[in-house]
């Protein structure tokens, strides 16, 4: 597929980069020398100098010639307007990146679908829903829905004191076997294992499971997080991120008493108007004897989402370093992802990493339903329809040889959920879940094609 992507910042870099490692014919332009001569010397890429709101500039990148535009610069009006033109120059489909969230709104006077723009991607959205979700399960690190959200993939550090300890994947088969889940991966110091049966769990592993929503419980308990609950939190920053976050925070059924610090004297009073069941603060969010006034210390969450990631980190620390039990921070640079569970926060969510996987989701074609970066872990949770031309269908899996850096994590037929074992047997129309280095995506396309 030819792609034209606008805005070579961070999401624009790292999208290109993961597209022309699935050999995507990827073009990418932007106005600055700097962020081009960065993705020339690293990515397998065409760059094109220009402002992609010029009809010329748009032609000189192949605009004309492109299956799919994506506009993803840091300028809403751009991105519009860049789509806007590639449409009417033939591009067949067009994504937009765009902050505000006015044609988004149900009663928006003008439609996205108006302005050329086939799919709109709100990176703020995105964040606050990843950590709401992380909210609400306490000891996850990461977590995907799936399966219409009876099935998650999470992410979660084993503890010292965890039953699981030094006990084989083979072992705790046995041990757990009445539960629906599966270990499909382990982050262990940095390094990426895909497990077989004769893999041990050892302490501080982060291990990554597939289960039944309703066994989640149960599975924190084996990893030493028995009993973890959230009832008081505290969210740092009253930006978008943190409004939106709020707003989904205060409207869930779960009664959490939520405070909000906001250092811009006129953002806290609209705040504080707006939000329900929120405590609006006006101060600075990163003064430790602020935090200290208000309670850091009997809280069970603290969620730093200010616009400063270094503040957002060393806040994250200090709640930590005074024993709340679940920090999150919101960054922007990629490189700090890795970090988090190396320097003690239990998650980091990135804004622009949240933007890049709704626009590659969008991006991939035919069957694949979701698909999901992990974070400190070099692989992807991706869910598929096998089709017509699916090649492994009708034949036990122990008996395909499957390339390396995938497994098949689970499948979905109809109502059932089936955690895949040696004897599954996959069929035309089951959902199947897989846990997929990038190296293995262009194979799993090949067997998964319709």
């Amino acid at each position: 597929m030819k792609i034209l992507i606008a805005g070579a910042g961070e999401v624009g870099y790292e999208l290109s980069k993961v597209l022309s490692e699935e050999r995507h014919d990827v073009t990418v332009m932007d106005e600055r020398q700097s962020c081009l001569q960065r993705v020339l010397e690293n990515l397998d890429v065409l760059a094109v100098e220009g402002n992609a709101t010029s009809p010329k500039a748009l032609v000189r990148a192949g605009a004309h010639e492109a299956d799919m535009m994506v506009a993803c610069t840091s300028v809403d009006e751009v991105n519009i307007i860049a789509c806007m033109m590639a449409k009417r120059l033939g591009v067949r489909s067009a994504i937009a990146r765009v902050r505000n969230d006015e044609l988004s709104q149900k009663d928006a006077p003008i439609t996205p679908s108006e302005l050329g723009i086939d799919v709109l991607i709100h990176p703020e959205e995105s964040a606050a829903t990843e950590i709401h979700q992380l909210i609400k399960r306490a000891s996850a690190s990461d977590i995907v829905p799936l399966a219409e959200g009876r099935m998650q993939l999470i992410g979660i550090r084993v503890e010292k004191n965890a039953g699981i300890i030094d006990k084989t994947l083979r072992e705790l088969a046995v041990e757990y076997r009445n539960e629906t889940y599966r270990i499909v991966a382990i982050s262990r110091r940095g390094t990426t294992i895909l497990p077989t049966g004769q893999s041990r769990i050892m302490p501080l592993d982060h291990i990554f499971v597939l289960s039944k929503t309703e066994g989640i419980e149960k599975l924190a308990a084996a990893t030493g997080h028995e009993g973890e609950h959230i009832r008081n939190i505290m969210v740092a920053g009253g930006n978008e991120v943190g409004r939106i976050l709020s707003k989904k925070l205060s409207a869930d059924k779960q009664n959490w008493k939520i405070k909000l610090i906001e250092p811009d004297k006129e953002i806290a009073q609209e705040l504080a108007g707006e939000l329900r069941n929120v405590l609006v603060l006006h101060g600075d969010p990163t003064d430790p004897n602020l935090l200290a006034v208000e309670g850091i210390q009997e809280m069970d969450a603290f969620i730093s989402v200010t616009e400063d990631e270094e503040s957002n980190i060393i806040s994250a620390l200090m709640a930590k370093h005074l024993e709340v039990r679940k920090t999150v921070a919101l960054v922007s640079k990629s490189q700090y992802l890795p970090l988090s569970q190396t320097i003690g926060i239990d998650s980091i969510v990135n804004v622009k990493a949240a933007a890049t996987d709704e626009i590659h989701r969008n991006i991939r074609q035919g069957n694949l339903l979701t698909v999901k970066g992990l974070h400190g872990i070099n692989a992807e949770i991706i869910e598929v329809e096998a089709g017509n031309n699916c090649e492994i269908l009708e034949r036990p899996l122990k008996k395909i040889q499957f390339p390396a850096g995938m497994i098949i994590g689970a499948l979905v037929r109809n109502e059932d959920l089936e955690i895949a074992t040696g004897d599954t047997v996959i069929k035309k129309g089951d959902r199947v879940i897989l846990f997929v280095q990038p190296q293995a995506i262009k194979k799993v396309e090949e067997l998964f094609h319709d």
